[in-house]
């Protein structure tokens, strides 16, 4: 009920704002077209004082051409066409402001069904054909009768051509000025926004990961590193943890960024841009990567999956990594040293050098011994890929 309330507070002042603004508008209008009236009717009056008429009748025969009593007849009737004037634009002001704010409600209903582009190109185009209507009315201007109509009918056909003419043309139009006003600087935006278009942009797991640091340093990847404030605002987040683990790799995370812009071959760019109406990094990320049409690096596998379905490319060091680990043939023999024992009875487990996981069936009872196995399977998996031998028989 209170809510309500304050709804209803909170609303009645925007209203009475738009109706006093309006009030303030009419009355505005309603005094310019008095005053207008007003001068209207003080015209008539000077016209009839200069008249042939007012100087037979009123000044001979009423005041016997006085010039006092003719100066007095004269802001007379000047003061009563004024005040005439004033009475009939008062009256008639009611209607006139009606229908000024109709036609105004119109043309802003037309408008609204153009785009802003079409508005400023055919605005140019009616500009452009008056500009060349005048100076062809300036041909005709002291023949008769041509020269006194000939700017109107010169100025609607020329205008009416000039808005057409734009219009049907205003992609060319557009780019020509849009080359004007940015001239060089619009050049180097461009190639700066080419080179901004060529980086990567990166997630927070793939920084923390650190491996990206050594691809980036082989030059394997093109362009420069895009890292979004937001990103940097996580990792300091993460450095600032009560929990020790996060704190840990949130340094780390810090501590790569430092090396990669010490780095001379890794050039690294800080972008500001930030989405205030998204909630999370990882959204950010996709919609930053969706606007430039930037490649995401990344580590986390939800991610992936989200910017591959927004239409985002993404580079997945886990994959990279995944596809340079060395090929393993069922029937291949490979010397193993068993690590522990597995999840299943007598299974052990070693590893290669790359961390691939290998599950050796019967391996329990050479826990910590190199052992000679032959590669019976392979699977991959989308955590990675995991070799599963056996002992070879002595």
């Amino acid at each position: 009920m209170h809510q309500k309330k304050r709804n209803e507070k909170e609303i009645m002042p925007r209203n009475s704002r738009k109706f006093n603004s309006k009030i303030i508008a009419d009355n505005i209008m309603k005094g310019i077209m008095v005053l207008i009236f007003a001068v209207i009717f003080v015209l008539l009056a000077d016209r009839f004082i200069g008249s042939s008429f007012f100087d037979q009748e009123v000044e001979v025969d009423w005041f016997n051409g006085s010039i006092f009593g003719t100066t007095l007849a004269k802001a007379a009737i000047y003061v009563l066409g004024a005040i005439i004037g004033s009475i009939i634009g008062f009256l008639f002001s009611p209607f006139l402001i009606r229908l000024i704010w109709r036609s105004i409600h119109r043309i802003e209903l037309s408008v609204g069904d153009f785009e802003g582009q079409d508005l400023v190109i055919g605005t140019l185009g009616l500009l452009f054909g008056l500009i060349i209507a005048n100076l062809v009315g300036l041909t005709f201007y002291r023949l008769p009768l041509i020269g006194a109509y000939g700017p109107i009918v010169f100025s609607v056909i020329f205008g009416y051509a000039g808005v057409s003419v734009f219009l049907k043309k205003k992609t060319d139009i557009s780019g020509a000025i849009m080359n004007f006003r940015m001239g060089r600087q619009g050049r180097d935006n461009t190639k700066d926004k080419t080179i901004v278009s060529s980086g990567k942009l990166l997630d927070t797991s793939a920084i923390i990961d650190g491996r990206i640091a050594e691809i980036c340093s082989t030059g394997f990847i093109e362009g420069p590193i895009l890292v979004p404030v937001f990103v940097l605002e996580e990792l300091q987040l993460i450095a600032d943890s009560s929990d020790s683990l996060k704190r840990i790799r949130g340094r780390r995370g810090l501590d790569i960024l430092k090396k990669m812009q010490e780095d001379k071959h890794v050039e690294i760019r800080i972008l500001n841009d930030d989405f205030d109406d998204i909630q999370g990094v990882d959204s950010k990320l996709v919609r930053l990567g969706k606007k430039l049409q930037v490649k995401v690096v990344t580590n986390d596998y939800n991610l992936n999956k989200v910017a591959a379905l927004q239409g985002v490319v993404v580079l997945n060091i886990n994959a990279l990594s995944n596809a340079l680990k060395t090929a393993c043939i069922p029937g291949e023999n490979m010397y193993v040293y068993v690590v522990k024992a597995g999840k299943e009875s007598m299974q052990g487990v070693a590893y290669l050098d790359d961390g691939t996981m290998i599950v050796v069936e019967n391996g329990e009872p050479y826990i910590g011994k190199t052992i000679g196995v032959v590669v019976t399977s392979v699977l991959q998996t989308a955590a990675g890929r995991m070799i599963f031998v056996k002992v070879l028989e002595a």
